[in-house]
């Protein structure tokens, strides 16, 4: 938790600062260093089986799924071009971001608990449908393209094509970042990520489609509309 606190702290502060390139140095170089403490700290631990083996892996395992996956929306606050007045456009492509995905949510929930008849993976969750994951990449597409009609001048990178595009994609990588949460309660024989939140079945439910979509946004925007 420590060196996620200071991956996100550190990326913030370079992107701010120094600019993407000084950040993506200072996160390999947090992530080298994580990597080194993790081996050192089990050589000093007695080794019983594959035990120090299984606690490197879940601890790095924790670090990269829910910390790096999450500090991508740090870096598409500061990747994303500057408004005509010279204003950091970031921020909305994060609230683009966040009510896509969560609308993705809503359409799986929805849909789901509407027509749901036919399971995705009934071995992994046995409450996804394949109606839900319709539900969500449509509820998806229709609030990028509701949210690029909206405020185009907020997005100055978008396009009708690219709103288009990333509504399917991005409905499609919340629906799978929703499963691969399920994937690792199933796999701890656990009902919920935690009790912080009662009701909602820990902080990580309100996060698990972010983890996904929030990278796709992030290289979508790099690669193919090459916002730099």
């Amino acid at each position: 938790m420590i060196c996620g606190a200071v991956m996100l702290a550190g990326s913030f502060y370079y992107f701010s600062k120094i600019g993407p390139a000084g950040s993506y140095d200072f996160e390999v170089a947090v992530l080298l260093f994580f990597l080194l403490t993790v081996f050192g700290r089990q050589m000093f631990a007695r080794l019983r089986h594959d035990e120090p083996l299984q606690t490197m892996a879940y601890t790095l395992f924790g670090l990269l799924y829910v910390l790096w996956l999450y500090n991508f929306i740090t870096k598409i606050v500061y990747l994303t071009p500057r408004s005509s007045n010279g204003h950091l456009t970031g921020q909305f492509y994060v609230l683009y971001l966040i009510a896509v995905t969560k609308f993705a949510d809503m359409g799986a929930y929805l849909t789901g608990s509407a027509i749901g008849r036919h399971l995705m993976v009934p071995h992994i969750s046995g409450k996804k449908t394949w109606e839900g994951f319709f539900g969500a990449i449509g509820f998806a597409l229709l609030c990028s393209l509701a949210l690029f009609k909206l405020m185009p001048g907020h997005l100055p990178a978008l396009t009708w094509t690219h709103a288009t595009v990333l509504g399917v994609l991005l409905g499609l990588a919340a629906v799978l970042g929703d499963l691969a949460e399920s994937i690792i309660k199933r796999s701890t024989d656990v009902k919920d990520s935690g009790n912080l939140l009662p009701g909602i079945g820990g902080a990580l439910d309100l996060l698990d489609s972010l983890l996904f979509t929030a990278p796709l946004l992030f290289f979508y925007l790099r690669l193919v509309i090459r916002v730099t």
